[in-house]
């Protein structure tokens, strides 16, 4: 018996949809609002790059253009509306979420120890208590606050000195919780004085957990295999996926389906009963050209993002310059439902401009009048949120990616 199948243009509308990428961008994106917004996302990945923004800034910007980094700040240190903690890197997480991060953080203290102690120093659990009666006597703080006669190993910035270690395993294992960032530097307090007591007292069963890391999970992506969701918030573990898969099998949940790869090729994986249906009733994407950060979450599994689009992108961040393909920093353009190219661009804010090294357009991607209005229109929104007021192409900014077909 034939399964049910989604083509090509029908998943990525799904998937892009789902991703808060087909509607116009619209909305105050700020308070309940941009709350919303991350619950629907399920959390915002953050990043210290500021070539242009901050890949969180830019992933809220890219649906809401009214959206400031200010108001992500306000929502989480202020109105205590999101926490930070790590999915498959550290992220933004909406507070009532909270509870099911009990998982993750009895898994944390397990495998970060022994881990800790090989990758770095020994000496770090004998700063527990210490850092915890620093913190207990003068309040919330951060890496510089602690450890002051500690050497620092010659590793670099990952070979934290033993309190710093400590702070980040007091943090991921749930004793710690972050209140907020300087620059990016984080500051750490007692948990019991951040999070509320419904939430903090909270104490799912790790299978319902589980259960509601996969749903969540499903609900977002659309369809996928159990890796993928295992993937996405990095916290079940791939044998408790495939068993939840199983079940929902089983009960009739879900269902095994196919959407066509870019490339024409079928792939398996798994969905809701009704996913033809969502994916019919999905909206066309609109029409607007956009950028998006290399972490958007319709981006971050590169590999689902070539199958379904056909866009191979790699960040080349640590690429030595002279290897690189295209840049240190680029940032896809997202089109209806296609990528149709990448952009290196530095945002200089002591002259004021948003400056456009280079743009390569996907092959087959026509870059004519229109889109380059688009794309101009985009690049203007853009400068508000980079805080610069004009737009500069250098010479030769427009790169030959092949004939078209």
């Amino acid at each position: 018996m034939a399964l049910p199948q989604l083509e090509n243009r029908a998943a990525r509308r799904l998937f892009l949809h789902r991703h808060g990428l087909a509607d116009a961008p619209s909305g105050p994106g700020r308070g309940g609002d941009l709350h919303r917004l991350i619950h629907d996302l399920g959390f915002v990945q953050l990043d210290s790059i500021n070539t242009v923004a901050r890949a969180h800034d830019l992933i809220l910007f890219a649906r809401r253009p009214a959206y400031r980094p200010g108001n992500l700040k306000r929502l989480y240190e202020q109105e205590r509306q999101l926490f930070e903690h790590w999915t498959h890197d550290a992220a933004m997480i909406p507070m009532e979420f909270y509870p099911h991060w009990r998982l993750r953080f009895e898994r944390d203290r397990a495998l970060l120890r022994d881990r800790w102690k090989t990758w770095r120093r020994d000496g770090f659990e004998a700063q527990f208590q210490p850092v915890l009666d620093h913190i207990r006597d003068h309040g919330p703080v951060c890496s510089s606050d602690v450890g002051t006669d500690e050497k620092k190993g010659s590793g670099g910035w990952w070979d934290w000195h033993p309190s710093k270690t400590a702070l980040e395993y007091l943090w991921r294992s749930g004793t710690l919780t972050v209140t907020g960032r300087s620059g990016f530097q984080k500051f750490y307090d007692l948990t019991e004085r951040v999070i509320d007591a419904p939430h903090r007292d909270a104490r799912p069963d790790p299978q319902a957990t589980v259960d509601w890391l996969c749903n969540a999970a499903m609900d977002r992506l659309g369809f996928a295999t159990s890796g993928e969701l295992a993937a996405f918030w990095d916290t079940a573990s791939p044998s408790e996926t495939k068993a939840w898969c199983a079940a929902g099998l089983e009960k009739g949940n879900l269902i095994e389906m196919e959407f066509v790869c870019a490339d024409g090729a079928p792939r398996r994986c798994l969905a809701r009963p009704d996913v033809v249906e969502q994916a019919m009733a999905a909206p066309d994407p609109t029409g607007r050209l956009r950028v998006l950060s290399p972490f958007d979450p319709a981006l971050r599994d590169r590999k689902r993002a070539e199958r379904l689009f056909g866009f191979h992108y790699r960040i080349e961040v640590f690429t030595p310059a002279d290897k690189r393909k295209y840049g240190y920093y680029v940032f896809p353009l997202l089109e209806r439902d296609r990528l149709v190219g990448r952009i290196d661009m530095k945002a200089h804010r002591d002259r004021d401009r948003l400056v456009v090294t280079a743009l390569w357009p996907e092959k087959g991607v026509r870059w004519g009048s229109a889109r380059q209005a688009r794309l101009e229109a985009e690049l203007s929104r853009i400068c508000r949120l980079a805080d610069v007021s004009e737009v500069v192409f250098r010479d030769g900014w427009l790169r030959d990616t092949g004939p078209l077909p």
